[in-house]
């Protein structure tokens, strides 16, 4: 029997169905008043704090108005390029050769890539956010430096080695043979390692030859545990490169599945332009889609339509895609999503942003039962907002008339003052 160990008062916000495909208030739970029982690392109880019992031996933090509920879940970044974020004026392919590829080979250096792993959990946890799933560089010392820093914080994390063979410069290109024996031996290194997953990570069709999409699609059939995650239809111009690239390909999908890599634990970041085909075959093998939009919008790709894909039936988390993402805050990319969503007459509801930041990320990445929601059984990896965070939100959340009203000022101009505690493992972690 675990032992309670701490209790956090608070209001506290958590999901029993999707509030894309239920009703709203058979979607959600929210207590005004709520209490969080915590102990080895899991969450032991929550509810209203009136019929919460709270062992003597338990310590009490009461965070009065804050709301508390499962730590964000970030589903697609590149934590290699923490240091380029916000870099001005590029479309997909010119920001890889401008910026991506020049920053990716400076993480060669160990010592810089610790430098640059520690930067960005920093940056990410500031803002609530305690699960990420990164691409690393070529180098296999990447991988060490992100698996050593969110080890030594105790955070669920996953990456993968990139991997590219061709239309990239030599400083960061492997082979078909390297990129399978590198990313094997990173996989037996750290798969499944305290709360860390190893990621098998073509980084896109346009960067591997068909010898080392096989050779990867081979790794994920030894491996079928494992995640295998890589970008699709991002913008247009990359989509009439890959048919240029791949003439016998059906679609740009079609570059993945015949080597090998389509399947129920694929995650696809971006996927804006998909045809209906390939809509069609992802739902149907239950691959995740990841939903990036201040990336599409900062490097002018397009509008995911999260509400459409939802209604069809597909898997669908939300990421930041640091640093073609312009922002490391969840809140700001929930924002986005909204506005985007906007843009397309289908207004996402409060509760739903929530629900992709946590709940939608955690299943695309299949770790569900173990993140992504306040509930019973769950890791007690949390974030704490302060939904009264700066002048202009405390100014209208003041007027909030249900608890939807008092979250969405801190979804659309919070930042990482909003954060007002970040709870890793059952452990205060900030």
């Amino acid at each position: 029997m675990r032992t309670p160990t701490h209790i956090l008062l608070g209001q506290t916000l958590s999901f029993s169905g999707d509030p894309f495909l239920t009703p709203l208030e058979d979607a959600v739970r929210f207590e005004r008043r709520g209490a969080v029982v915590i102990g080895d690392g899991k969450v032991l109880a929550v509810g209203p704090a009136e019929e919460i019992s709270q062992p003597v031996d338990a310590k009490v933090t009461d965070y009065g108005d804050g709301l508390i509920m499962a730590g964000f879940v970030d589903a697609h970044l590149h934590y290699p390029q923490t240091g380029i974020i916000a870099s001005w004026g590029k479309r997909l392919i010119d920001w890889l050769n401008s910026y991506t590829f020049p920053e990716e080979a400076r993480l060669a250096d160990p010592a810089y890539a610790r430098e640059i792993a520690e930067r960005y959990f920093d940056l990410a946890m500031a803002n609530g956010t305690t699960t990420s799933l990164s691409y690393a560089t070529i180098h296999p010392s990447s991988v060490d430096a992100y698996f050593t820093e969110a080890q030594s914080r105790g955070l669920r994390a996953l990456a993968g080695k990139t991997c590219m063979d061709r239309n990239a410069p030599d400083n960061l290109r492997d082979t078909a043979q390297s990129a399978y024996d590198d990313s094997k031996a990173l996989l037996e290194k750290w798969h499944d390692i305290d709360r860390l997953g190893y990621v098998i990570t073509p980084r896109f069709s346009p960067t591997s030859t068909s010898e080392q999409l096989s050779a990867l699609g081979a790794l994920w059939v030894e491996n079928p545990e494992c995640l295998m995650q890589t970008h699709i239809s991002e913008q247009h111009e990359e989509i009439a490169w890959v048919s240029e690239l791949f003439p016998d390909a059906r679609d740009y999908l079609d570059t993945y599945e015949t080597h090998g890599l389509l399947g129920e634990r694929a995650v696809f970041g971006h996927a804006i332009h998909l045809t209906e085909r390939e809509q069609s075959r992802i739902k149907e093998v239950g691959a995740g889609l990841v939903h990036c939009p201040t990336s599409n919008t900062f490097i002018g790709s397009g509008i995911f339509e999260t509400a459409r894909m939802k209604a069809e039936g597909q898997r669908v988390g939300l990421a930041t895609d640091t640093g073609g993402g312009s922002s490391f805050s969840m809140l700001r990319t929930m924002a986005a999503a909204y506005e985007l969503s906007q843009l397309k007459g289908q207004p996402l509801h409060p509760a739903q942003l929530m629900w992709l930041a946590t709940c939608g990320s955690a299943d695309v990445l299949h770790l569900s039962d173990k993140i992504g929601n306040l509930a019973v059984g769950m890791e007690a990896d949390l974030v704490v907002l302060d939904l009264s965070s700066t002048p202009a939100i405390a100014q209208r959340s003041q007027r909030a008339e249900d608890i939807w009203e008092a979250v969405f000022p801190t979804i659309m101009m919070g930042d990482d003052r909003a954060t007002k505690a970040v709870w890793v493992g059952g452990s205060l972690a900030r």
